[in-house]
Formats: structure tokens, C-alpha cells, sequence
């Protein structure tokens, strides 16, 4: 048993997301979105990374070494697994672990509308899952692959850095592969997962151009590919994927996007105020046909309308979805303001004056 695998009790047992180790300072763990300090000695440096080094594959210290960080996935059977990164900072040496749970959730069981467990049976196209670090976006999509394993007859192949959901083949074939373990980064594992019949394709992050590029040409040769992008909304998103080509090929990936997209997920997570816990609040685009004409003409600005007049079909905007949550009671007046699109909608809920002087 390696000596950092008590932290990782100690994080499961505190229902901590993460625990961070850096030099010159204590362990903390990261509770239902807050810092919390472990009672336990300050560490310095070297005897820090003797403790990290005891859990890093070889090559992954070698890369670590050479750049400064470095990911890889660690796992205690029987406990969780969990997603590693190690980096250097002023007083030496920092690693941050990220819990991933054994068990996976099923939809049901994690409160997401009806609609996205619909997004396991789609038959080809690209559905991207969008939201800043630490908003969910892993644990929502490993309950719809989870969905679709247990459903469908079919190829699963996921490519992340590192693995984090670890899948069992069910009705379905799963395979996992990890960028710099077992592929050189997410656009080749992209070219070569269209020679290895895949039917759904998990694309752990879309980063960069080829990589985007790839994913919307599996989407339109008949995969089902699902992605997450770093994006705060569903209109961003669509921004966001074309904006990353340069100007002159704009208007072609338009008309490919709106061709391959079927919806985009837009997560923000919130601390619970009624009992102790986070939940998640989503903006929901489908792409129906007026929706993909919307992007193929570039007014992408008029999508959160769409959005408002799509509920039928399962859509949603993230106000929508903060104010019934605040209607529960489950959150706070203070973080729907915060996390909300529109000010002047929750402006009405707050006992004080807004703290945001940018907002004003």
C-alpha cells in the first residue's frame, strides 16, 4: 500500500472531489466545492515528491521531469480510481487528484432530465458536453456511455487523458485507450478509431483544431462521437467549434457543424443548500431543424430564443434550469445570481446588493 493511499481514504470517507498535495503546505481536500485543510503536518518538498513518485508510472516521472506536469490515471481497487496531475510551482513540487467513482451513476439516479439518456440511442451525429473544470461533465457523460452500453449492440471506444470512468462491456464492446499510454494524442487516436469499427466515440476533450476537425468528420461518416469542450454555453459552443478554424474555412464548417451537431449540454454545478451536496443546473440544445439553419446562417445569437421555444423537445437554458432550482429551494439566491445569464431575473432574489461590482 502505497503512504499517499491513506489521503485517499481519508478523501472518500469526507466525500472530498479532490485533494491537493503542494510543497510548503498542508494536504486539502476539496468538499462539496470548498477548501478544507487536513489536519496533518505541512509538507516540504522532497519528502512530497518521494510520496508521489510512489504511485507515477516511470515513464510518466520521465515526462514530468522534462516539462514541469504530467497526467496519468492511479487506481485502488475496491475504492475508486482516481485523475492525477503533478506540476511544479514556486516551492517545489504539487499534485491534485481528482476522485472518480468505482460505481457509475445512472441517469436516473444523478437527476438529468429525460432527454439526455435519449442522446444513448442517437445513431450517428456529435453531441458535445460543455462546462467549466470541476462542473460534472465526466460523471454526465460516463451515465449516458453507461446508458448505451447496457442498450445497444455496439463498439464503444473512448480516448482520454487519462482514462477516468473505467466501463465493463456490457450489450456493448467497450474499449479505453489513453493518450500517452497507449495513443500519441487525441488526434490520431481519432484517425485511428475510424479503422477500428467503432459505432460511438468518446473524445475526452476537443483541444484543438484537428482534433474538432476529426470529431465532426466521424460524426458525419456515421459515429456517434461524444465530446466536452470547455465552453460556458450552448451558443459559445457552436461559436467556439467554428471559430477555431481560420476565417476562410468558417463558412464550410458552418454548414458541417449544423449538418453533424445533434445537441450540446451546458453544466454548471451549484452547492446544495438544503442538505449536504452539489447538483447540477444544464442548458439543454437540441438541434432541430430550425436550430441547424440557425447555425448555417451564422445567428447563432438567436439560439437561447430557439431554446425558449424548444421545450418540447427536451430544451432548456441555464436560467430556466437555475430557477427551478432556486424554486426548490436546493440553492442559493447568491449563487443563482452568480452563475445565472440574465442579471435582472434573480436580481429580485437577493436580500443585499450584488457583490459583483463588473456586473453593475
Amino acid at each position: 500500500m502505497a503512504q499517499i493511499d491513506a489521503f485517499f481514504k481519508l478523501m472518500n470517507e469526507q466525500g472530498a472531489s479532490d485533494l491537493h498535495m503542494v510543497s510548503g503546505q498542508q494536504p486539502i481536500l476539496r468538499i462539496r466545492g470548498d477548501m478544507e485543510p487536513v489536519k496533518y503536518k505541512v509538507m516540504e518538498n522532497d519528502e512530497l515528491k518521494s510520496m508521489l513518485y510512489e504511485i507515477c508510472p516511470e515513464e510518466k516521472i520521465k515526462i514530468f521531469e522534462e516539462t514541469g506536469d504530467v497526467d496519468f490515471g492511479y487506481e485502488i481497487p475496491g475504492l475508486a480510481r482516481y485523475r492525477a496531475n503533478f506540476f511544479m510551482q514556486k516551492y517545489g513540487i504539487a499534485g491534485v487528484f481528482r476522485e472518480i467513482p468505482s460505481d457509475i451513476m445512472s441517469c436516473e439516479q444523478l437527476g438529468l432530465p429525460p432527454v439526455i439518456a435519449k442522446l444513448a440511442t442517437l445513431p450517428k451525429g456529435m453531441v458535445v458536453v460543455t462546462g467549466p473544470t470541476g462542473s460534472g461533465k465526466s460523471t454526465t457523460l460516463a451515465a449516458v456511455i453507461d446508458q448505451a452500453n447496457k442498450l445497444r449492440k455496439d463498439h464503444i471506444l473512448t480516448i482520454e487523458d487519462p482514462i477516468e470512468f473505467v466501463h465493463k462491456s456490457q450489450k456493448a464492446i467497450v474499449n479505453h485507450r489513453e493518450i500517452g499510454t497507449h495513443t500519441k494524442g487525441f488526434a490520431e487516436a481519432l484517425r485511428g478509431a475510424l479503422r477500428e469499427d467503432p459505432d460511438i466515440i468518446l473524445v475526452g476533450e476537443m483541444r484543438d483544431l484537428e482534433t474538432v476537425a476529426l470529431a465532426m468528420e466521424a460524426a458525419m461518416t456515421g459515429h456517434l462521437v461524444f465530446a466536452t469542450l470547455h465552453t460556458l454555453n450552448a451558443s459559445k459552443t457552436v461559436d467556439r467549434m467554428i471559430e477555431i478554424f481560420p476565417a476562410s474555412q468558417q463558412e464550410q464548417v458552418r454548414s458541417t457543424l449544423a449538418d453533424a451537431l445533434r445537441a450540446v449540454v451546458s453544466q454548471t454545478l451549484f452547492k446544495r443548500v438544503d442538505i449536504k451536496g452539489r447538483c447540477a443546473a444544464l442548458e439543454i440544445l437540441i438541434c432541430t431543424s430550425a436550430v441547424r439553419n440557425l447555425i448555417r446562417e451564422g445567428k447563432t445569437f438567436q439560439i437561447p430564443s430557439a431554446m425558449q421555444t424548444g421545450k418540447k423537445y427536451g430544451m432548456q437554458t441555464l436560467d430556466d434550469a437555475i430557477a427551478e432550482l432556486l424554486r426548490k429551494g436546493w440553492i442559493s439566491p447568491e449563487a443563482a445570481y452568480t452563475n445565472c445569464v440574465e442579471k435582472a431575473k434573480f436580481v429580485q432574489y437577493l436580500k443585499q446588493p450584488p457583490m459583483d461590482f463588473t456586473e453593475v
